[in-house]
């Protein structure tokens, strides 16, 4: 039994048989892995590791990353905000070119609707031949003078009473003296003959309706002195203006043009309108509504005004496209010379005439200068209804109107020219006794 105790049995020996080749086997399983662990080294891990708490190499790239996405989000902004700013200026600066263009064409709105309306008659004749047909060149002159009647404030006339002697200089002028210009123009020698006849009329009408007033409001003249010649002219020259034709254009030109037809006609066509304008005016109390838009009635007075020359260019255009170019540019110059004439003669008067007579009581020059520009102007409309009226009897209505409306265009340009001139003449003289 002690031998029994002393000696392995064979299980024992089996048994640490076993636990000696297991020993073995472990020992060399971990020597093995230490082995390997020298080799792959794996990045160490936080212990809460997870999609939320990425490793340090993660980290930097994604900071990286991070920081070159916030570069770029930068880089966008500051794009846009250069487009922004590049798109704000384009506009700003569309809009400065807009309002410019739009300023231009309010100021010159007379001319460009005038030289547009020959353009188109001339380019379309068909819609302005159907229009002439049917008479609308009536009722676009009767409602022109509507308009004039409807603006018409003669509140200030009363004021140039005082001026009479100028006043009374300036209708004489005006209505007698300047229609003589017609009887030399008729001797000129142009080709076709309705170019010099048609300036012989011009010289023969009233004054303008509202650029005189206008100029000499803006030189800073006696207006109300400029408005009672206007007014005064215009109604008078309805009854006068017929026999001057008659006598100066009508026995010149050879033909017999009787002043009584015509004289109803000029009522009819710019007296009763001129009247049913003031009319409404005054009695249906609308001067604050008128007065508020008077620069639209302008605009549709203008536009009406050139719907005249479109349709009498149409009628006229095969004969206006045979004219010479040197025959057209001698009327513009002939033109010139003539308001040139009318300039100067109204100025030589009124350097020598006193205004107002007995003490003086308002300033000379301001009167002189309204005499001056109103009494050497023609107004265009009332050419139109003449021209109308006669229906071809003394030639081409489309080559009458022709030279009437370069002669009108050019009178408004040299006025311009000559209240500039007298603008920066009053300055320099402040500027010199200051």
């Amino acid at each position: 039994m002690a031998s029994s105790l002393l000696l392995p049995t064979a299980s024992h020996i089996a048994a640490l048989s076993s636990l000696h080749i297991h020993g073995f086997s472990t020992s060399r399983i971990q020597q093995q892995q230490q082995q390997q662990s020298r080799f792959l080294r794996p990045t160490r891990v936080p212990l809460f590791h997870n999609a939320a708490t990425p490793s340090f190499q993660e980290g930097r790239s994604n900071n990286a990353s991070s920081k070159a996405a916030a570069a770029c989000g930068d880089d966008d902004d500051d794009d846009e905000d250069v487009d922004e700013a590049a798109a704000a200026a384009a506009l700003k600066q569309l809009e400065s070119t807009s309002n410019s263009v739009l300023d231009f064409a309010a100021a010159n709105f007379l001319p460009i609707a005038l030289v547009t309306g020959v353009a188109v008659g001339l380019t379309f004749p068909q819609p302005g031949q159907l229009m002439q047909q049917w008479g609308v060149s009536k009722w676009t002159t009767s409602a022109i003078f509507v308009i004039s009647g409807l603006t018409l404030s003669t509140g200030d006339i009363a004021k140039a009473a005082k001026a009479w002697p100028a006043v009374l200089f300036g209708l004489v002028s005006i209505l007698f003296i300047t229609p003589l210009m017609a009887v030399p123009v008729l001797r000129l020698n142009l080709v076709p003959r309705e170019l010099v006849t048609g300036l012989a009329i011009f010289c023969c009408v009233p004054t303008t309706l509202t650029s005189g007033v206008s100029l000499t409001q803006l030189a800073g003249a006696n207006t109300a002195l400029a408005l009672a010649l206007t007014v005064t002219s215009n109604l008078l020259g309805i009854f006068t203006m017929p026999y001057m034709l008659s006598a100066l254009v009508g026995h010149g030109s050879g033909v017999s043009l009787p002043a009584g037809p015509l004289v109803k006609a000029l009522v009819e066509i710019l007296l009763i309108p001129l009247l049913i304008g003031k009319f409404i005016r005054e009695i249906f109390n609308v001067q604050d509504f008128v007065d508020k838009r008077k620069q639209k009635l302008s605009f549709l007075s203008i536009f009406l005004l050139s719907l005249v020359p479109w349709m009498q260019t149409s009628c006229s255009r095969t004969m206006l496209l045979q004219l010479e170019l040197t025959q057209l540019l001698a009327a513009i110059a002939i033109g010139i010379c003539i308001h040139a004439v009318f300039l100067a003669w109204n100025a030589i008067v009124m350097m020598y005439l006193p205004a107002y007579w007995g003490v003086m009581v308002d300033d000379q020059t301001s009167a002189a200068r309204a005499v001056i520009i109103v009494a050497s102007q023609k107004t265009f409309p009332v050419v139109v209804a003449v021209v109308s009226k006669l229906g071809g009897a003394i030639g081409e209505t489309g080559l009458l109107v022709l030279p009437c409306i370069t002669y009108h265009l050019t009178q408004i340009m040299l006025d311009s020219m000559l209240v500039n001139f007298w603008l920066n003449y009053s300055k320099t003289n402040k500027f010199s006794t200051s």
